[in-house]
């Protein structure tokens, strides 16, 4: 009994570190315990991701969307595994939250979301924070690598029997300019610039 659970405790560690670390643009590994900026990997697709009223001057809640101007960065995030490893750092296809650094909506953190919001899937910050499993399912995403760049996923594994659905995170541009993020057919590539 003993072999076989310090098997399974080799197998699991190795399985949980073996993606490769999502990069920063200065090439160093991204961890938990610094703050980034997702920004589009190409010019002429937006700022960065910040917060921004569901409707008009509403303050709480809000949702993920991107600046439109490129040349700001948006807010600052953490990247939060559902299973960190001793070195923090960020792989591939890892469970996380995703979480603004310096802000909060309704008095609570800021976690990223997948609700559904008019027949759309849209990324709010109504999230919660830690506690993998079927009741945090919508909380969970990943960080893929996308061409020679990133995407953002909402593939949960953190609950292989309650996955409700799979999709990339991309964007859509409202009628008053507003680009929300959500769950589309083509992802939104991004990079991860230190704060």
């Amino acid at each position: 009994m003993k072999i076989s659970f310090f098997t399974f405790i080799i197998i699991s560690t190795f399985t949980l570190s073996s993606g490769q670390p999502i990069l920063d643009t200065n090439h160093h590994p991204l961890v938990t315990c610094r703050s980034y900026y997702i920004v589009p990997a190409t010019s002429g697709r937006g700022g960065g991701v910040t917060l921004s009223p569901t409707t008009l001057n509403q303050t709480c809640p809000l949702d993920v969307a991107q600046e439109n101007n490129e040349q700001r960065n948006g807010l600052p995030l953490n990247f939060l595994p559902a299973y960190p490893n001793r070195a923090g750092v960020i792989r591939d296809s890892v469970d996380l939250n995703i979480k603004f650094s310096s802000a909060t909506t309704c008095d609570k953190p800021a976690v990223w979301r997948i609700e559904e919001v008019n027949g759309q899937r849209v990324v709010s910050s109504r999230g919660v924070l830690g506690n993998p499993g079927s009741k945090t399912i919508s909380s969970w995403f990943k960080i893929e690598k996308y061409e020679n760049d990133y995407k953002i996923v909402f593939c949960p594994t953190v609950c292989d029997t309650c996955r409700p659905y799979c999709g990339d995170i991309g964007t859509t541009i409202a009628k008053n300019g507003r680009r929300s993020l959500l769950l589309s057919n083509e992802p939104l590539k991004v990079k991860f610039i230190k704060a």
